[in-house]
């Protein structure tokens, strides 16, 4: 028993764990912001559609119907946890830069890329603790206001 532990163990310290899926925070150089947008948006789909067969589901009881609630659930946290994720590791620690105050024109588009950024985790946990579809529809609206202010090149 303690072999296959043991055995266990060290298999998970192999990779068998989970995987991080943020990107690095060595300073590569290759961000593709809008990638990043989309995955997001793509994210708040899903999280609508969980919503919206959550709320077709309320009133079904049997175990076959309890059993996908759940699993739309656990699919809806996944997909606000992933939004906050690429928020906090890409755009916070890797896009956004400081800015001088004393440098108007950049201290205020800072603070407008923290603001967005605010926004969206804020609506991202309220995806997570309610069955609002409007909070997807608010997560949507703030990703894509983030996008406007990362324009292509």
């Amino acid at each position: 028993m303690r072999t296959t532990l043991n055995w266990l163990l060290f298999l998970s310290l192999l990779g068998f764990g989970s995987a991080a899926n943020a990107h690095c925070q060595v300073p590569c150089g290759i961000y593709d912001d809008h990638a990043r947008i989309h995955a997001m948006l793509e994210d708040t789909k899903t999280i609508a559609k969980a919503v919206t067969k959550l709320k077709a589901s309320e009133t079904k009881t049997d175990a076959q119907n309890l059993n996908q609630r759940v699993r739309w659930t656990n699919t809806k946290e996944a997909h606000a946890s992933h939004i906050i994720e690429v928020i906090s590791t890409y755009f916070l620690t890797q896009k956004i830069k400081p800015a001088d105050p004393k440098d108007k024109a950049g201290y205020n588009a800072y603070i407008n890329k923290l603001t967005a950024c605010h926004r969206i985790t804020r609506h991202a946990m309220k995806a997570k603790q309610t069955v609002d579809s409007g909070v997807a529809d608010k997560l949507k609206e703030a990703i894509d206001h983030l996008g406007t202010l990362y324009p292509k090149k």
